[in-house]
């Protein structure tokens, strides 16, 4: 590929970086909401193999959350908008469901990876969007093994899609007491949890002959070392956006941006059919 082709490609892997890293400090979703679905764009025009490409979009993806999830949960704990008892309690059963998750990620059909990742962001973009604040399923958000039985689930399903738990921890959490501001700061904070382990998991299988250099299991660093500056750059901003905008807002907020994205992945998971 030469620089006339590349250079388009690159100009849409920092765009959606820096709209990852806006999106990751703004709503709590880690970025890998944008990043998925543009990975999987790109990945094939610079060697990818169109039926791997997913999966080394997801995994890239969860790469690129370990850092934005420290610089987003940073900006939200400086606001006062992150629940680090919570964080420990359900600690243990994020970091073994991001493991699994990510183990059975590596395994399966893309068609299976773009459904789950459409639909679990519909449900939840229908939950975030329509005028449920006041609904609540408890008044405090589970410890103990329930919810370390509810962080595991979070956890596994946000490897499988390649994100940072944002999408579903945020609406568990306001579902169980939580305001939406305190959610989405201690969602950033999860991604962390899940990124990790998450991205330790796809490194361990061994990387397809066909994969092009530069791709470390399923990870591709090429593509991890242009977006992840751009994610660091502005995900302090996203969280300072946050801050300002009331609590109405910023749910129809978190609900129109998933009801997009899982628009496109159930769109994608047809043409497999």
């Amino acid at each position: 590929m030469d620089a006339a082709e590349l250079l388009p490609l690159l100009a849409v892997l920092l765009a959606a970086g820096l709209a990852a890293g806006t999106i990751a400090g703004l709503l709590g979703v880690g970025g890998g909401i944008v990043l998925v679905p543009v990975l999987d764009a790109v990945l094939p025009h610079v060697g990818v193999p169109a039926n791997w490409s997913l999966h080394v979009a997801v995994a890239t993806s969860l790469a690129s959350i370990v850092p934005t999830s420290i610089a987003s949960s940073r900006a939200h704990h400086a606001r006062g908008a992150v629940d680090w008892s919570l964080a420990r309690a359900w600690a243990p059963g994020m970091i073994l469901g991001a493991l699994l998750g990510s183990q059975l990620a590596a395994r399966a059909p893309a068609a299976i990876l773009s459904g789950v990742f459409g639909a679990v962001a519909l449900l939840a973009a229908a939950k975030m969007f329509l005028p449920l604040d006041e609904l609540r399923l408890a008044d405090r958000t589970p410890r103990g093994m329930v919810g370390n039985a509810i962080a595991a689930v979070i956890a596994s399903v946000s490897a499988v899609m390649g994100i940072g738990g944002g999408t579903l921890s945020v609406p568990a959490m306001t579902l169980t007491g939580s305001r939406v501001h305190d959610a989405v700061g201690t969602a950033a904070l999860f991604g962390f949890l899940i990124a990790l382990p998450g991205t330790l998991g796809y490194l361990l299988p061994a990387t397809p002959a066909e994969f092009p250099t530069g791709t470390a299991g399923f990870v591709s660093l090429p593509a991890l070392l242009v977006v992840t500056p751009c994610t660091l750059l502005t995900a302090p901003l996203g969280a300072r956006i946050a801050h300002g905008l009331s609590k109405r807002r910023l749910s129809q907020l978190f609900g129109v941006f998933l009801g997009i994205v899982a628009t496109r992945m159930l769109w994608r998971t047809a043409l497999f059919h």
